[in-house]
């Protein structure tokens, strides 16, 4: 907010200096307006100087001190400009601003950081997307977690949002499913039999033959058909993972079928359209797309001799399908092992006359378990890999969240068990929750101390001069461009470091001064400035998805 008003007044500086023919109108949105690197540096940074100082040939120096100048006409907004290097204007903003902040943090409310940017733009973000062969493993739970939390963002600064999976029901995996629970079926009866060579190993498995068994008693054993063991399969394995994104707390919009595009007949439409263009053909028995058209170093199968599309195929067909519904941007949030596939995909958008600039992909990398600093495995009885819900029964919801908030997509997530269990300020989500909970503590005992009323416009916030007060205050005024900048940087961790370091400052305020003392006058100014500090990490929790407990 005061980021964006310094902006406009340096927009007016420099238009003030091209009309008195100090610099010419060729740097007009060139400029940024940042924060310095290091201590000291002022509040703001920019390098206007510098940037004209290229267009212009001009001395830099010279350039900063004109646009110094005209900075200190501007005193209610600016308390001091420093020259610094070759050219940079580095700002200090005036105190009072920054106290103004309370009053207007307090009146938003729960609003306080939300914003309008998205100008309501239709946004899909399809995210999880699991094939139904298994229960959420932790690499799809860090997925769930990443896609919601842009979701959360993306609706917090205005974009009308659509979450969607991608139901993978087609295909050789879910035969392979389907073969598996058929020959567990057969184990159960002691039917002689074979199990598949790559078959789905899980004790999951057994429980969904044994259900089979229960309902149908031997009547299946020479169904050659897998369709039955198929169906039961994938029944039992969405159901639970329903009930952990459920438990999770993550609903989706719609669960989009593959097995539709094959049924809809958007399988051999794509293929024919690619056809009719010329980006398809006919070698070794199988359909290759021409991906050397788009820059590949070579052209990829889309239906292999055995006439199975590859799983391209469908992918490409389902994202046509996504641009006929009108999204403005269509996000995609993948594990890291589609990196291969993304280009082709991307490839057959643009092919099919899309453009594939609408299109955003986010991949992820996998998550380990540690414990006592070594990589463990859970035991899972229900698969042969650890899943979300053991997570979730280990350490909790919120620390899973915001243990996978953490971390930026693309970093390898190594999950501290240790860490994520205990109940101190160690562990990043309680010291942060912790930080709440103090506010609401403090917040409780000011009627106790004779606060019924925190008179907003009463309290004298001139007394809040502490450098730990202006901190907080400062870093509170950032919130709402911390919102917008992680929202469209698809990036949530910014928010999750943005809460660390607040707490960490209201946990220095509070260990270096009281809130509530003798000084009557002193006391209301900062229970204003608490109270301003409780709506802002409370609406952070609640936009990252995390609960804000009152009490620790």
């Amino acid at each position: 907010m005061i980021r964006l008003r310094l902006k406009k007044v340096l927009d007016a500086c420099f238009d003030e200096g091209v009309s008195e023919s100090l610099w010419s109108s060729a740097g007009e949105g060139k400029f940024a307006v940042e924060l310095p690197k290091h201590e000291g540096q002022g509040d703001f940074s920019t390098n206007i100087a510098l940037v004209l100082a290229g267009i212009e040939k001009k001395n830099p120096r010279e350039l900063a001190k004109n646009i110094a100048e005209k900075l200190a006409k501007v005193s209610d907004l600016v308390a001091k400009v420093d020259i610094a290097g070759p050219g940079f204007v580095n700002i200090f903003i005036n105190p009072d601003v920054w106290r103004q902040m309370i009053p207007q943090i307090i009146a938003a409310g729960q609003e306080f950081g939300r914003s309008k940017i998205g100008g309501k733009s239709k946004v899909m973000v399809e995210f999880v997307s699991a094939n139904p062969t298994g229960p959420l493993s932790i690499g799809h739970g860090r997925q769930a977690i990443l896609g919601d939390s842009i979701a959360r963002l993306l609706e917090a600064t205005d974009h009308d949002v659509y979450r969607e999976y991608y139901y993978n029901n087609a295909g050789r995996q879910m035969r392979v499913l389907g073969e598996s629970t058929r020959a567990r079926y057969l184990e159960l009866l002691n039917v002689e039999h074979e199990f598949p060579e790559d078959g789905y190993q899980g004790e999951y498995i057994v429980d969904i033959a044994r259900s089979l068994v229960e309902e149908h008693g031997d009547s299946l054993k020479d169904h050659e058909d897998v369709t039955p063991f198929k169906e039961q399969a994938e029944k039992f394995i969405f159901k639970d993972i329903s009930s952990t994104l459920q438990r999770m707390g993550i609903v989706f919009d719609n669960y989009y079928n593959e097995q539709s595009l094959y049924e809809d007949g958007h399988i051999d439409s794509v293929v024919s359209e690619l056809r009719s263009k010329g980006y398809v053909y006919e070698k070794d028995d199988a359909v290759w797309f021409k991906t050397t058209e788009f820059g590949h170093e070579q052209d990829r199968v889309i239906i292999k001799s055995s006439g199975e599309p590859t799983y391209r195929l469908p992918d490409i067909a389902y994202h046509r399908e996504k641009f006929k519904r009108d999204f403005d941007w269509l996000i995609d949030i993948f594990g890291s092992d589609h990196i291969a596939t993304v280009p082709d995909v991307l490839a057959g958008v643009k092919a099919l006359g899309y453009d594939p600039g609408k299109v955003t992909v986010v991949l992820h990398q996998f998550v380990t378990l540690t414990r006592d600093g070594k990589q463990v495995k859970m035991s899972t009885r229900k698969a042969n890999f650890v899943t979300v819900d053991e997570l979730c029964d280990e350490v909790g919801l919120d620390p899973v969240r915001f243990f996978f908030m953490m971390r930026k997509a693309d970093s390898q997530m190594e999950f501290d068990l240790d860490l994520a269990t205990k109940q101190s300020q160690e562990n990043p989500v309680y010291y942060v929750q912790y930080a709440y909970a103090r506010l609401c503590s403090i917040l409780r005992q000011a009627p106790e101390k004779g606060f019924t009323d925190l008179q907003i416009d009463a309290a004298n916030k001139t007394l809040l001069v502490e450098p730990e007060e202006l901190n907080l205050l400062k870093s509170m005024s950032a919130f709402p461009g911390i919102i917008e900048n992680a929202a469209l940087e698809l990036a949530p961790h910014k928010i999750i470091f943005y809460l660390m370091e607040l707490a960490g400052q209201l946990h220095s305020f509070y260990n270096k001064h009281k809130v509530i003392s003798d000084n009557k006058e002193l006391s209301l100014a900062r229970l204003n400035l608490i109270g301003a500090l409780s709506v802002v990490l409370k609406n952070g929790l609640d936009i990252s998805g995390l609960s804000a407990p009152e009490s620790m």
